[in-house]
């Protein structure tokens, strides 16, 4: 078997045989194949694409390049929740706590974002002494003893999604269905949880931006989920909009903790719950989603979900006290308002562009070298469908250098579109795929 012929075969339209993939895999996992010969192949799936079965076993090869996680010493139900990535998308700080208030075991491992804000674990290191890296043993410990712990993803999950990942993103082959799924699933079905919930997201701020695409994408993952023997649920949400009202990283920890205590916008929440249901369902602590929507919201209510995130952040070393003094976060030095120019509507709100404000304003990473700004971000006054006065306030930006807050309010400023009449509401829960 030669990487040459493997190329040719998928150049000429055939599918690809478990054998062939799986030499693929490990061997530019290895580096024994070199670049070159990854991006041909990687050009010959892009164009001719993959059926149902090479891309599971695209997905199984590279779980199986590197560590899959034990979390058997966990008790219960495991379940896992991703997003597929949004503007304001700080739902995983909601979620965790209310489906582990509800008797679900959360042992969630993610990734640093590279893109419009840091991901989860840059989001939680905005607290002062959380650790987002620990030991298998504390790991496991900590979910068991408080239901809750989150982690960065080490090097040893899906090695082969990092490399090829890498590749495709200089190749313009990134948004293949196919290459898409395997790269998500693999390091979903490689940690270790028995149930997966999926937050597809569509719309102008999300990598799917059509709903079509964002079905077929939930449809393949949830497929693939289910015969790795993994329980799993799609949801595929609404991204033509930023989600609640912070973009940023302790922006975002900021609006999380005012959700938990009831006080959070109406689309985080609701979205939130809706994740909630379907985690609580797949845990085992429900009979139907019905139910699982019933029990997340009496935990939201009762102030339990809160408690759950006080215990988690305490868990992993860092100061409670953050849920009350919300000046122990990092602060921003710098802010640039941004005035609406005329009376009207707010009849869109570009996610694209509030996400890139943000990423200016110091909020993100261009590149995995570069350093986060925790404090900054945006923080809008205003949704799709509110009344606006000129000169009223449609968003702040935040940061700690004053040429980077006014570009990113500049950037952020024209992604507000104000019209005469009142848009209809949009639809945050599109579509339920399981």
């Amino acid at each position: 078997m030669n990487m040459y012929d493997i190329i040719y075969k998928k150049r000429e339209g055939e599918a690809l045989s478990r054998e062939e993939i799986e030499f693929f895999v490990s061997g530019y996992t290895d580096g024994s194949i070199p670049d070159y010969q990854a991006s041909a192949l990687l050009m010959a799936i892009f164009f001719q694409k993959m059926d149902r079965k090479e891309t599971y076993e695209l997905t199984k090869a590279m779980k199986h390049s590197g560590d899959v996680v034990d979390l058997s010493g966990i008790k219960g139900v495991k379940v896992d929740k991703h997003s597929t990535g949004g503007v304001g998308d700080k739902t995983t700080l909601v979620v965790g706590p209310l489906a582990a208030a509800c008797g679900v075991p959360i042992a969630k491992m993610s990734g640093r974002g590279l893109g419009f804000t840091g991901g989860t674990v840059d989001k939680m290191e905005s607290i002062p002494g959380f650790r987002t890296t620990l030991e298998a043993e504390e790991f496991i410990n900590l979910v068991n003893r408080v239901g809750l712990s989150v982690i960065g993803q080490t090097a040893h999950i899906a090695p082969a999604d990092k490399k090829l990942y890498a590749l495709r993103d200089v190749t313009a082959t990134v948004d293949d269905l196919s290459l898409i799924t395997s790269s998500v699933m693999s390091k979903k079905l490689a940690s270790g949880s028995d149930a997966i919930v999926l937050d597809v997201k569509c719309g102008n701020g999300a990598f799917m931006e059509r709903f079509g695409d964002a079905c077929e994408l939930g449809e393949l993952m949830v497929e693939i989920g289910k015969a790795d023997g993994k329980k799993t649920i799609a949801v595929v949400t609404d991204m033509s909009q930023p989600l609640g009202l912070a973009v940023g990283n302790s922006l975002e920890v900021i609006e999380a903790i005012e959700t938990l205590k009831g006080k959070g916008p109406k689309d985080i929440t609701e979205l939130a719950l809706h994740l909630a249901s379907h985690m609580i369902y797949v845990g085992e602590k429900a009979a139907s989603p019905e139910e699982g929507y019933r029990l997340a919201k009496e935990a939201l209510e009762s102030g339990a979900a809160l408690k759950k995130l006080a215990a988690f952040i305490k868990g992993q070393g860092g100061d409670p006290n953050v849920i009350d003094d919300y000046s122990l976060f990092p602060q921003a030095s710098c802010r640039t308002e941004i005035p609406a120019a005329a009376d009207g509507y707010v009849c869109g709100i570009e996610a694209r562009s509030i996400g890139l404000a943000s990423q200016h304003s110091g909020a993100g990473r261009a590149t995995k070298e570069d350093r986060i700004d925790l404090a900054a971000g945006i923080v809008l006054h205003k949704k799709v469908g509110d009344a606006v006065k000129k000169g009223e306030l449609l968003a702040t930006v935040y940061g700690n250098d004053q040429t980077r807050t006014d570009k990113g309010a500049q950037e952020a400023a024209a992604a507000f579109h104000i019209q005469d009449q009142k848009p209809e509401e949009t639809v945050l829960i599109k579509k339920v795929i399981q």
